[in-house]
């Protein structure tokens, strides 16, 4: 949807994401998914996809937290990316090891310019596994 929107996507220089800009972004990940099985057994692949996030993120300052649920159980494994004041973006489809690229997309995210996550450099889970993106209220305009 946003690789065709007139945003500039530019190339986020990953690295130098500082440490102020990777605590306004938060990794929201649904702990009560389940895995292609469907099984409820516990820990939940969601709680896992939720540990392998705090791992992936551990050398720096992303939040992770976990929710019951995002409500996208048809797109199994579910996680939100958010930034106050900019888009929200909620991803499906991912993997127990998608933390890894929860992390890369919040440092893209983290050193973006629009408020928007950059598509050129997203890993490829993010790109095909985009479900929504919602706007930040400021950004709605009332209707007459």
């Amino acid at each position: 949807m946003d690789h065709y929107s007139s945003f500039s996507a530019g190339t986020a220089d990953i690295p130098s994401a500082d440490g102020d800009a990777l605590a306004g972004v938060t990794v929201i990940v649904c702990a009560s998914c389940r895995d292609e099985t469907g099984s409820d057994a516990h820990p939940r692949a969601g709680e896992l996809l939720a540990e392998d996030t705090r791992q992936a993120a551990a050398a720096d300052t992303i939040r992770v937290r976990t929710v019951e649920c995002l409500g996208n159980c048809k797109r199994r494994l579910s996680a939100a990316i958010l930034r106050d004041g900019c888009w929200s973006y909620v991803f499906g489809d991912l993997t127990l090891t998608s933390g890894a690229d929860l992390v890369t997309g919040a440092k893209l995210f983290a050193t973006s310019t629009d408020g928007l996550i950059p598509w050129r450099g997203r890993p490829d889970s993010l790109k095909r596994g985009l479900v929504a993106r919602i706007p930040p209220l400021d950004m709605l305009k009332d209707q007459p």
